[in-house]
């Protein structure tokens, strides 16, 4: 492959790569990915078990109750999500960050963190 040809397919990946991705803002309830795809447990009764299932390395995750939406963090940084995401424990937040939505599976690469409004 020429340099020009190596050059066209690297355009067209990035190009590829930036349509599958945008900016967003999301607002939604912190779960626990385990309880809440297992057996729908999730808001303010569910704390203090969420918060074990989150230290013991079970994914946290953005649910969009509106829509029944489930955002799971995207570790593009390459560090745990969970920190992120552990002082809001089943409350509400409004998340800023890069939509992912590949394959089925809506991801987020978080950017802020903040209580909602």
């Amino acid at each position: 492959m020429g340099v020009g040809a190596a050059m066209k397919s690297l355009l067209l990946f990035a190009a590829l790569a930036a349509a599958q991705t945008k900016p967003v803002t999301i607002t939604g309830l912190v779960v626990d990915t385990g309880c809440y795809l297992s057996h729908d447990t999730k808001g303010p009764k569910h704390v203090a078990c969420a918060t074990a299932c989150a230290t013991a390395g079970v994914p946290l995750a953005i649910l969009d109750e509106a829509s029944g939406t489930l955002y799971l963090p995207v570790a593009v940084n390459h560090k745990n999500q969970n920190a992120l995401l552990m002082p809001h424990i089943e409350k509400r937040v409004t998340v800023t960050g890069t939509l992912y939505d590949k394959g089925g599976m809506k991801g987020i690469g978080i950017k802020t963190v903040a209580a909602a409004k």
